[in-house]
């Protein structure tokens, strides 16, 4: 690809990032350096995670409100319908919008035991597509939803997935983006099946990092994303070898964004895991290129 095509590529990109909130003081320092360093990127927006069963619901609300209050960053927050009653939900929806979040993730999420079975909260939203209705009659927040192009593991199968897209969507979500898939061409298959459905709010890949591989394929497993055997072999004999680990994830993730880029799709969400030096890395990759930032408005 010549520097013109990589520039011209580039001024139709657009991405986003996703950071998970701070357990400790240290793992909080690292966040707010992996903000600094990607903020300069003029990302669509940052969002912020829920652990399993909210676990991590008032970390993640502090997050939130600190990137309104001091970065010009546009944050999403991650909301979903475990563990709480709908009034409580309902309280954090409000307090977002009074904090200035205009958009929200909105998610089903995953019960606190790990594989445990999903039970809803019997005085909570039972479903995304009721989280998202809530959530519009509220406020006109912007409403992000999950999407599977290898089908969500609980799902009966890949048709009932399409039709779950649709409803979230005709409860008010305005975008789609997707878990992590390595095979490119199962992006390109599940946007095609979610357009025949007459689907049309933007299907966003999700991009995740590979660095720590044998995280990557725990996560895989749990979430119904197939490993190649081509990315397998890469890793072989790295287990002890970070820095050349590093430099394998940012060569796969590039290369994943220039073959999607092929099939059409030109906005892609990075599954950051506070990785800023390697996301950065990508980023520069693909022909983003960082401009300076001005001092949010107090």
């Amino acid at each position: 690809m010549s520097g013109q095509d990589t520039k011209a590529e580039a001024a139709r990109t657009s991405v986003s990032f996703e950071f998970f909130p701070p357990r400790t003081p240290e793992m909080e320092e690292n966040l707010w350096r992996a903000i600094r360093r990607l903020e300069p990127l003029r990302p669509e927006f940052v969002s912020v995670t829920y652990g399993a069963g909210g676990s991590t619901r008032e970390r993640t609300h502090a997050t939130v409100k600190r990137i309104v209050q001091e970065t010009t960053l546009a944050p999403a927050a991650h909301l979903t319908c475990v563990g709480a009653s709908r009034d409580e939900v309902n309280e954090v929806i409000r307090s977002y919008w009074e904090a200035g979040v205009r958009h929200i993730v909105a998610l089903r999420g995953d019960m606190p035991e790990l594989g445990a079975t999903y039970r809803p909260h019997p005085e909570g939203y039972q479903s995304t597509p009721e989280l998202v209705a809530g959530i519009r009659k509220i406020a006109d927040f912007q409403v992000s939803v999950s999407a599977y192009p290898e089908g969500h593991p609980e799902s009966p199968s890949f048709e009932a997935d399409i039709e779950l897209l649709r409803r979230k969507v005709d409860a008010g979500a305005t975008r789609a983006i997707t878990q992590f898939a390595f095979d490119t061409e199962r992006h390109a298959r599940f946007l095609e099946a979610v357009r025949k459905a007459g689907i049309d709010v933007p299907v966003i890949p999700g991009i995740m990092p590979t660095t720590n591989f044998r995280g990557t394929k725990r996560m895989a497993e749990r979430c119904g994303a197939s490993i190649p055997k081509w990315l397998d072999d890469y890793y072989i004999g790295l287990d002890d070898d970070l820095e050349t680990r590093k430099l394998i994830a940012a060569y796969v993730a590039a290369e994943q964004v220039n073959r999607l880029r092929a099939y059409g799709f030109d906005r892609f969400h990075f599954y950051t895991l506070n990785q800023a030096d390697l996301t950065f890395a990508i980023c520069h990759v693909i022909g983003l290129r960082p401009e300076r930032v001005a001092a949010p408005v107090a």
